[in-house]
C-alpha cells in the first residue's frame, strides 16, 4: 500500500463512539489496519480527524474509498510534535507547443498515464500551450486529481496549470509586466503571456500557497538580452509571493525559472522570500547529476546550447517554506533521467522534478521572512538592481530610436502632402509618378506606424524598469537601515 499524504502519528485503539469501534477491521498490503465505514455514502474522514474536518481527504492509493485508518481522533491542536504530513509534488515544464514540439499528443498522453499511476498529491505543470491538452488531461486524471485549474494570460495562453488530491480553495493570476519583445517572433514569449499563478489549497488544517510559474527563457548566456526583463520577473514573483502568503502556513513553489542555481535572480528570489530549493536540502536525492532538469541525454534537447555544461543544467525548481508554527523539511528530491521507463521518449525536453515534503507543528517562533544574512541579501539587491539599470538605460536608447524614426516618417508623409498640395494648387513642377509616389507614401505609412508602436512599446518598457529600481533602491534602504539597527 502506498503513501498518501496523511498524517503519521501514534496510531492506538480508537477513542470514543463514532471513532470506529465496532467496525470490522482490515489489513492492507503492509500490514496497516484499516477499519471499513459501514454506512456507503458518507464522506472519507481520517479516524483520527474530528468529523469536523473542513476539507474532503481522498482515500490512501490502492484503497478502497471507504477504508480508513484506526487511530485515535487528533487535531493538529491535540498533536505531539512529532506529527507529520507527507506531501508528494511533481513538477514539469511539458514543452506542448501545438504544431511545434516533436511528438507533442504522445508525450502528453504518456504524462497522464504516468501521473494516474504514481498518484502524486500536487501537479505542477508548465508549456502546457493547448487548451486540448489540458482537457485531456483533466479528463484521464479526473479520478485521482479530482481539482485542477488552467491559467489563462496573453495571447496564447500562459502554459501554466495545476492538478491536486485536495480541494482548490481560490486562485490567482499575475502577469508579470515585461516578457520579451513582440518583434523577436523566433523566440516567442512575449506572445505567452508569461505569469505566475497561484492555488490556495487547505489539507489536514494547514493552509497552503502553491505557486506555479515559468520565467522568460535565456537564449544567449554570453549576451543575455533578455536578463533585465528576467530579474524584474524574478522581483515581481518574489513580491507577489511575499505580499499573498502572510495567511499562508506554508509555500510552494514550483516552475521553470531559467537561471541557473548560482543566477542573480534565483539568489534574489530566494534571499527576498525565505525560499529553501528542496534539490540543496533533501535528504535524499534520486536521479540527474547535481539535479540537472536540461541535460544532453534527452533527445529533444538542443545539444549545442548545452556544449558548455557537459552535465546540463538545473532551471527547474520546488521552492518552500514555512511561514507560520510549522516546519517543512524535504524527505526525498528526485529528477527523471532522460526517457521514461519502458518508452523511447522522455516526458519532455526537461526532466520532471519530484519532491517529498513533510510538514509538521513545531512550538519555536515563526521563520523569518527573509533567509539571507541582511548584508548578503544587499549585495544580492545591488546587483540586481545594476543590472536592471542596465537594462533601463538600453531601453531608453531604443525608445529615442524608435522615436526619431517615428518623426522622420512623419516628416516625409508631410513633405508628400505638401507636394501633392503645391501640384493641385499649380504651384509645382512635373509630379512624381504615381506609382512610386504611392509605394513612398505607404512606406512612409508602414513605418510610422511600426515605429510609433515600438516607441510606445519601449515607453511602457522604460517605466516598468524604472519603477522596479525605484522599489529595489528603497528594498536597499530598508536593508541597510536593518543592517544598522542590528
Amino acid at each position: 500500500m502506498q503513501e498518501s499524504p496523511i498524517l503519521f502519528g501514534c496510531m492506538g485503539p480508537c477513542l470514543g463512539a463514532g471513532w470506529g469501534l465496532g467496525w470490522p477491521l482490515q489489513v492492507g498490503e503492509e500490514g496497516t489496519a484499516w477499519a471499513r465505514l459501514e454506512h456507503p455514502g458518507r464522506s472519507f474522514i481520517p479516524a483520527w480527524l474530528p468529523r469536523s474536518a473542513p476539507f474532503p481527504v481522498p482515500a490512501p492509493r490502492g484503497c478502497h474509498p471507504n477504508l480508513v485508518p484506526t487511530g485515535p481522533p487528533l487535531s493538529w491542536r491535540a498533536m505531539e510534535g512529532d506529527s507529520t504530513l507527507q506531501l508528494h509534488v511533481f513538477d514539469l515544464n511539458c514543452w506542448a507547443i501545438r504544431y511545434l514540439s516533436k511528438r507533442r499528443q504522445e508525450r502528453v498522453r504518456l504524462i497522464g498515464d504516468v501521473l494516474r499511476q504514481e498518484r502524486f498529491d500536487l501537479v505542477l505543470l508548465q508549456e502546457v500551450w493547448s487548451e486540448q491538452d489540458y482537457s485531456e488531461l483533466k479528463a484521464k486524471l479526473g479520478g485521482c486529481y479530482p481539482f485542477s485549474h488552467y491559467f489563462r494570460s496573453g495571447v496564447i495562453g500562459s502554459g501554466l496549470c495545476v492538478f491536486s488530491r485536495f480541494t482548490i480553495l481560490d486562485t490567482l493570476l499575475y502577469q508579470y509586466s515585461l516578457n520579451g519583445y513582440p518583434y523577436m517572433l523566433q523566440h516567442g514569449d512575449w506572445f505567452c503571456g508569461k505569469s505566475v499563478g497561484l492555488v490556495i489549497i487547505k489539507i489536514s488544517g494547514i493552509i497552503f500557497n502553491v505557486y506555479v510559474t515559468h520565467l522568460h527563457a535565456e537564449y544567449c548566456r554570453e549576451k543575455d538580452a533578455y536578463l533585465p526583463h528576467r530579474l524584474v520577473q524574478a522581483w515581481e514573483l518574489a513580491q507577489f509571493i511575499r505580499h499573498t502568503s502572510k495567511a499562508a502556513d506554508v509555500v510552494l513553489l514550483g516552475g521553470d525559472l531559467n537561471m541557473h542555481p548560482e543566477d542573480v535572480g534565483i539568489r534574489l528570489l530566494r534571499g527576498w522570500t525565505g525560499l529553501q530549493d528542496a534539490f540543496a536540502e533533501a535528504k535524499h536525492f534520486e536521479g540527474c547529476k547535481d539535479g540537472c532538469t536540461l541535460i544532453p541525454n534527452n533527445c529533444f534537447t538542443i545539444k549545442t546550447e548545452l556544449l558548455p555544461f557537459p552535465l546540463g543544467i538545473r532551471i527547474d525548481y520546488i521552492l518552500y517554506k514555512a511561514i507560520s508554527s510549522f516546519m517543512v523539511k524535504c524527505e526525498e528530491l528526485k529528477t527523471t533521467t532522460g526517457s521514461a521507463p519502458g518508452r523511447d521518449i522522455p516526458f519532455s525536453d526537461h526532466e520532471a522534478v519530484m519532491a517529498t515534503l513533510h510538514i509538521r507543528r513545531h512550538r519555536g517562533a515563526a521563520s523569518a521572512t527573509l533567509s539571507t544574512a541582511v548584508p548578503a541579501l544587499v549585495d544580492v539587491v545591488t546587483e540586481a538592481r545594476t543590472e536592471v539599470g542596465v537594462g533601463l538605460r538600453a531601453a531608453q536608447r531604443q525608445r529615442y530610436s524608435t522615436g526619431r524614426l517615428a518623426v522622420l516618417a512623419l516628416l516625409l508623409l508631410l513633405l508628400q502632402a505638401a507636394a501633392v498640395l503645391g501640384t493641385l494648387a499649380g504651384l509645382g513642377g512635373q509630379p512624381f509618378p504615381k506609382l512610386s509616389f504611392s509605394l513612398l507614401a505607404f512606406l512612409a505609412v508602414g513605418i510610422l506606424l511600426l515605429a510609433t508602436g515600438l516607441h510606445l512599446f519601449h515607453t511602457i518598457e522604460v517605466k516598468m524598469l524604472q519603477g522596479t529600481e525605484e522599489q529595489m533602491r528603497m528594498a536597499l534602504r530598508v536593508l541597510q537601515e536593518r543592517a544598522s539597527d542590528g
